[in-house]
């Protein structure tokens, strides 16, 4: 059956995280030295792993981290003790490097988002974005004028359901109103994003590179799939 919907993550596939040098001023090892290029790029791993925990946790920070997308406050307690634990000097510096990774305006689409989203929206493909996240990416796509090339917005926070539930891929697939033998998740973990598979649904993976090592990422994995 031919590909008439298609749902996105959003981290590592549709924007990813990528920091400026102005967000570590201040921040030391445990020497008293300035974070070099290597523990920053550790630091923003860890921040953003996706689901692969980072960091030895206690039995409630641990609860907050598995729950964390289904949370803001949970999400802000887990990342915090992890920030703590990755050696960030202070809670002050800890906020401001956790507001950075909520704040969607610090997060920067791959180069071939925009256009592809444009490109379905015109062909007539229904478009989803799905993501496990405790905060709203909307604005994200608002500023650049994506947002008028989504159909639906599926935040596990706002519904109580994580990928790889297999619920969680069944509503969105409902809200966008195509079968799942007709839709395409495209994401850049198998275990949560082709979970997708479960209900029916074709998966196509992409890397969660930096933006600048993905030019074409997205295009790649939809034509593999006979889309565009």
């Amino acid at each position: 059956m031919a590909i008439q919907t298609v749902m996105f993550d959003f981290s590592g596939t549709l924007f990813r995280l990528e920091h400026r040098q102005s967000w570590f001023a201040g921040l030391v090892d445990d020497d008293g030295k300035p974070l070099d290029a290597d523990e920053q790029a550790e630091l923003l791993r860890r921040m953003t792993a996706p689901v692969t925990l980072t960091v030895d946790l206690d039995d409630e920070h641990r609860e907050a981290w598995e729950r964390r997308d289904l949370d803001p406050e949970l999400h802000h307690k887990a990342y915090l003790e992890i920030l703590r634990q990755s050696g960030v000097p202070g809670t002050a510096q800890a906020e401001t490097l956790y507001r950075r990774l909520i704040d969607p305006a610090e997060w920067t689409p791959y180069p071939d988002t925009a256009a592809v989203l444009k490109e379905l929206s015109g062909a007539g493909v229904k478009v989803g974005v799905l993501s496990n996240i405790a905060f709203d990416i909307r604005p994200a796509f608002t500023a650049r004028g994506m947002d008028a090339h989504i159909d639906e917005f599926l935040l596990s926070y706002e519904v109580g359901l994580v990928k790889p539930d297999p619920d969680v891929f069944r509503t969105l697939v409902e809200r966008l109103g195509s079968p799942a033998e007709s839709t395409l998740m495209v994401g850049d973990h198998t275990a949560a994003d082709g979970g997708a598979r479960d209900i029916g649904c074709e998966f196509a993976l992409v890397e969660p590179l930096p933006t600048a090592e993905r030019p074409d990422g997205l295009r790649a994995a939809l034509r593999e799939h006979g889309v565009l």
